[in-house]
């Protein structure tokens, strides 16, 4: 079964295992997002978007974007690179909206 697993998902080194374990802690985080917002959703019966939901984006692009760059994969790149920087603005934002408050 593991040299199954490890041929088909192409691994032949603990390192390619060790990313594809980055790889997947980076989505986990991202899908995690999704779970802390309708969790706050359901809680105030209303949608909304919590600011841990901003972390969790930034924290699986980051991760994510470790693992497109190792797999050399332009597009994946260029897809998470644009997502911090959005992420990393909506912090911003609200840091800013908390200190003038």
């Amino acid at each position: 079964m593991h040299d199954a697993l490890m041929k088909l998902f192409d691994l032949d080194t603990l390192g390619d295992v060790i990313w594809v374990a980055v790889g997947l802690l980076g989505q986990l985080l991202f899908t995690g997002r999704f779970v802390v917002q309708w969790l706050a959703s359901e809680k105030a019966r209303r949608s909304v978007m919590p600011v841990a939901f901003w972390y969790f984006s930034i924290g699986g692009a980051l991760i994510l974007l470790a693992y497109a760059i190792h797999r050399g994969d332009l597009v994946f790149t260029l897809g998470q690179t644009f997502g911090v920087v959005i992420y990393a603005r909506n912090l911003w934002l609200i840091r800013a909206e908390r200190r003038a408050v």
